[in-house]
């Protein structure tokens, strides 16, 4: 069985265990837009999803970045909609008024994604199309010189300024804009149903927060959604308007569900250095027009497939982006669409004279819909292609190559002295700007170079167990053999850690006796904890020795590819008896006095199968867990916790922990939250996740009531209605108009005229 059916395989059964859990947690997020912001900036999100009704608060992971729950838009109905209608038409007619409380509303008060009233309107900046104010000189989203308006030629300076318009005017006015705003954001027949549901927020990013990735998250009254990729860059951004939810293609009249967009909205003009953000329709190409200067060094890099990673109904399973660079003229001058085995572009151009140049995006098959985001930054930026070694031994000091582009005056930053095995995250700065971060390995064991040549077994390296060997490809068709001295009975293991630690080095490896008859071999090997990793490049050998005497172990590129990139770390060492743990789903959500469960998936390392004791650390007063034991041999166990708690203000952060006893002591293992992510309708694959937030909900929640209406006066009620509704058809026509009241939609006087047209049509 291949390794990506036998993961599919356990996928299901992961998903068949959990099934009455998952149900329960149906708060889903399928895209942020746009999916990042600069630092020391502040800026409106919109997150597409569902099951995110009542929605409380957006959180992002990480110091620095604050976030304002702006509004919630829900999947209407035909008859609510048309109830919007008739609000529409009616306070477009004259002599409309509106209540006093909701001039109070719609005037004064900060009302999500309303105009300002034009007395408080600011700048507008011509680049990003940021609202500063009035005192601004510079833009504090692009830092763009920002200009005043000018009067129209037709119009006299000295003439006096219009006087402002009555709060009763700039009410209705909101009014109708903000309902207008809705009928612009629904789709009746959308492309993808589980993006309907829109959450607007603003997020404010300080100054000195830390640049790269974080994670962001909608938490309701019923729940908390997966966490999404949401980044911190360093240079100014601009934003493309935010798309429509997009429409269902019809098979053979797939034209008529592209959006049909302005020929401005197709090219933008910007200033580089600048982060782009965008979004990208079937059929789209986005264009950004910029000047440069001959000798200028350009990253160009792009955040596709980093962003989004795995989309269950498409092939290849995530957005597949296409950057080409062009002269004024329309010359192609630089194409990318992965940068080595990473689905992410990215581009390194010395502009070759003065002028304008032009950059697009598009999906590789020219697919695309509202969750297709990117960002695309552009400059004289620090990048990292390449480290050497991968990894070094903890505690123990470590002297890294670096290599790349833009790297002049950076320094580079090992993990700190005090950091413990694992994977790191390390990235070079200059002072004002900081590099791609690029990972780094660290392990306990005694860690050597390779040393050339040793191609054959006649010249090979000798090492002693246990080792880790750092070492590359130097010439295409390379092989690097090391020695070892086994004994009949001994196992050993043979892994390499290349792909998996950003390396494009594609092993094989090989062990063969001192006869040269080959023991075993291994060209790739699954790891199902490897996350993003869908390329599954790295070997890995355990085996069993047949007699003493002489072992060699191969090591080549399958591709025969080799340079300072093609890097690797080969552990050659007896078997290391150990497991790691995911978590599904990153998050726990339980009703009022009542439990969940959560699934812990084991990934077993060099053939240990002992039990595995599985608790929760630390919980707070008012949850509890009996824990449970992962079965030896055994890779999916259900993990339950109950609650004596009616609701949680905010959720809280948990932490699993599983024990093991192995070669007679004690090994302890955090559980690691994830998402079990479908690929292109079949591969499964666990997204690790930074945290796991637990939330107890109460059923019985209702929003508060904001708005009291006046009684219906009975000399307005309607006469000789013909009775035709049921007294449950009755109910359900007056909760929404209720709905539709309670979120500032209607104004009293209509709300109370169809309520009493829909109580005359009651059946007596």
């Amino acid at each position: 069985m291949s390794r990506f059916n036998r993961f599919s395989i356990l996928g299901l059964v992961v998903l068949a265990a959990g099934a009455s859990s998952v149900r329960a947690q149906n708060q889903y997020i399928g895209y942020v837009y746009p999916a990042g912001g600069r630092q020391g900036g502040t800026f409106s999100i919109r997150l597409g999803g569902q099951g995110l009704v009542y929605a409380s608060d957006v959180v992002v992971s990480g110091e620095g970045v604050s976030v304002r729950l702006v509004d919630y838009y829900r999947v209407m109905s035909n008859q609510e909609l048309g109830l919007l209608r008739q609000q529409l038409n009616e306070l477009r007619k004259k002599g409309t008024t509106v209540s006093d409380v909701m001039v109070a509303k719609m005037a004064y008060f900060e009302f999500p994604q309303l105009v300002k009233p034009p007395e408080v309107r600011g700048l507008i900046c011509l680049s990003c199309g940021r609202l500063n104010p009035l005192s601004a000189s510079v833009c504090s989203n692009c830092s763009s010189k920002l200009e005043k308006p000018k009067a129209p030629k037709h119009v006299k300076t000295s003439a006096k300024a219009p006087p402002p318009k009555s709060d009763q005017a700039v009410a209705k006015q909101n009014m109708i804009e903000r309902i207008q705003r809705r009928f612009a954001a629904d789709e009746r027949t959308p492309a993808v149903r589980a993006h309907m549901e829109l959450v607007f927020a603003e997020v404010t990013v300080e100054p000195d927060a830390k640049p790269g990735r974080r994670e962001i998250r909608v938490i309701t009254k019923r729940g908390i959604s997966n966490a999404m990729s949401f980044y911190v860059g360093q240079v100014p951004e601009v934003a493309r308007k935010p798309m429509k939810t997009c429409k269902k293609p019809v098979l053979g009249k797939e034209h008529l569900a592209q959006r049909n967009r302005p020929t401005e909205e197709e090219q933008m003009r910007i200033t580089i250095p600048c982060t782009m953000n965008g979004q990208v329709a079937a059929g789209e190409v986005n264009r950004y027009r910029f000047p440069a200067s001959k000798g200028q060094r350009l990253l160009i890099s792009a955040k596709a497939r980093q962003l989004i990673p795995y989309v269950a109904d498409g092939v290849p399973g995530w957005f597949q982006a296409v950057l080409r660079l062009h002269d004024s003229k329309g010359k192609e001058l630089a194409y990318n669409d992965d940068f080595r085995f990473q689905p992410d572009p990215v581009l390194y151009f010395e502009v070759p004279e003065d002028g304008d140049y032009v950059l697009s995006i598009n999906e590789a098959i020219f697919r695309g819909r509202e969750s297709f985001v990117y960002r695309i930054t552009v400059g004289e930026l620090p990048f990292i292609t390449s480290v050497f070694p991968l990894g070094g031994r903890a505690g123990a000091p470590v002297k890294i190559e670096m290599n790349g582009w833009n790297l002049g005056k950076t320094t580079l930053a090992p993990p700190p002295k005090d950091a413990k095995p694992g994977r790191h995250l390390i990235a070079a700065a200059n002072g004002k700007l900081v590099s791609n971060y690029v990972p780094f390995a660290l392990d306990t064991l005694p860690e050597c170079l390779e040393k050339e040549s040793n191609d054959e077994p006649s010249k090979a390296q000798k090492v002693s167990l246990p080792i880790i060997v750092n070492g590359r490809a130097d010439r295409p068709g390379d092989w690097d053999v090391f020695e070892v001295a086994g004994k009949a009975g001994q196992t050993i293991v043979a892994e390499v850690h290349a792909r998996r630690l950003g390396s494009p080095f594609d092993s094989f490896v090989k062990i063969t006796g001192a006869d040269g008859k080959i023991i075993a071999l291994n060209d790739d090997h699954h790891d199902a904890a490897s996350g993003l990793n869908t390329d599954h490049a790295d070997s890995y050998l355990m085996v069993k020795l047949p007699a003493d005497g002489k072992y060699f172990i191969h090591l080549g590129d399958t591709r025969r590819h080799a340079g300072k990139e093609y890097a690797y770390r080969l552990r050659i060492s007896q078997p290391r008896p150990d497991f790691a743990l995911r978590l599904i789903p990153s998050r726990i959500i339980m009703r009022s006095r009542a439990s969940a469960s959560a699934i812990i998936y084991a990934i077993r390392k060099d053939g240990f199968d002992g039990p595995i004791k599985l608790s929760f650390k630390g919980l707070p007063k008012g949850l509890e867990s009996p824990g449970a034991t992962l079965a030896a041999k055994k890779e999916v166990v259900r993990l339950g916790v109950k609650t004596s708690l009616t609701e949680m203000e905010k959720p809280v952060s948990l932490t699993v922990v599983g024990r093991a006893t192995i070669g007679g002591r004690e090994v302890t293992h955090d559980a690691v939250p994830s998402e079990d992510r479908m690929q292109a309708f079949l591969w499964r694959h666990l997204l690790p996740a930074e945290d796991l937030p637990a939330l107890v909900w109460n059923p019985s929640y209702r929003p508060p009531v904001e708005r009291v209406r006046p009684p219906i006066v009975d000399k307005n009620r309607p006469k000789g209605m013909k009775r035709t509704l049921r007294k449950s058809q009755v109910d359900w026509y007056l909760r929404q108009i209720e709905n539709l009241y309670q979120q500032w939609f209607l104004t009293d006087a209509f709300a109370n005229r169809q309520i009493a047209i829909i109580e005359a049509r009651l059946i007596r």
